[in-house]
């Protein structure tokens, strides 16, 4: 994946997994590229792009596939049902007026990510925003455009946080800088109703919230916000998800991964505790 998705067809999660899946099987079954493709009369190159999940699981091409591969009819059925599932649109599909390419291959992994671990030196993460504040920095990131394209924008941030309420929501583990708690966004009534929301998000048992104070100095995580993604899929790795004003760069290879957790790892040992977070909270809101 390690790329920036600055255009293109963003894939679900679900294709993901089908796609590494596929790739089993091929190599389980010792056909080459060039085998599978002759079978079903495309390029190596579609094969290899249908298991890298960069197009959609032609239902045919899939079970001509599984037939190749030595697959029992029994799974086949099971195998394309997942397929036919992996080439719905995610909920997120309707946003796609508001939603960039690169992003929504975000949103496809938050929606199915087991935990979520992140640093934010800037802002409040998406996650935990209220609409209010979502609105504030809407406003700034896109001056623009029209009320109704910033409220389809922050709608769309409101629906992601649904995760957070699932019978089966993700761990997530938050790291925010001081920063991000002391520079105004949207005013001072803005400002202390988040200030209520991450006080209340602290009593979800799966949401843990950290704080980098300013005394701490510099540390490993400095270089820029990062988002970090475990899934409940064995064939889908970890992968660090980081972002420029135009684009996204999705990392998954290990070694690569590796070093944005130890970063992360670092940085929770530095930053104050959890049992902390609350009252620091509440100090910093007095001061609004």
């Amino acid at each position: 994946m390690s790329e920036n998705r600055s255009g293109g067809s963003a894939p679900t999660v679900l294709r993901m997994v089908l796609g590494k899946r596929l790739r089993h099987l091929r190599e389980r079954a010792g056909v080459s590229f060039e085998e599978a493709a002759r079978t079903l009369e495309v390029t190596p190159l579609t094969v290899r792009r249908i298991e890298k999940a960069e197009v959609g699981l032609r239902i045919p091409y899939v079970r001509e596939l599984l037939r190749v591969y030595g697959v029992p009819a029994a799974e086949v059925d099971d195998f394309l049902t997942l397929a036919r599932e992996a080439n719905q649109p995610g909920w997120w599909y309707k946003y796609r007026d508001v939603l960039p390419e690169w992003f929504s291959a975000y949103v496809s992994l938050e929606s199915e990510a087991s935990v979520i671990r992140l640093y934010e030196p800037h802002y409040v993460p998406g996650l935990l925003q209220t609409h209010d504040y979502a609105t504030a920095l809407m406003r700034v990131g896109f001056p623009n455009e029209s009320k109704d394209d910033i409220g389809r924008r922050v709608a769309l941030r409101m629906k992601r946080q649904d995760l957070l309420a699932k019978a089966e929501a993700p761990a997530v583990w938050a790291i925010l800088d001081e920063t991000v708690l002391r520079r105004p966004v949207g005013g001072r009534e803005v400002m202390r109703a988040q200030f209520d929301r991450l006080t209340e998000v602290l009593d979800m048992p799966r949401v843990r919230i950290q704080i980098m104070r300013f005394g701490v100095g510099a540390h490993p995580g400095a270089f820029g916000p990062f988002h970090h993604f475990r899934f409940g899929f064995s064939e889908l790795p970890d992968i660090v998800y980081t972002e420029s004003l135009v684009g996204a760069v999705y990392v998954d290879r290990p070694d690569d991964v590796v070093s944005y957790l130890e970063v992360l790892d670092r940085m929770s040992v530095q930053a104050e505790p959890v049992a902390r977070t609350r009252a620091i909270l509440g100090e910093l809101r007095k001061e609004l």
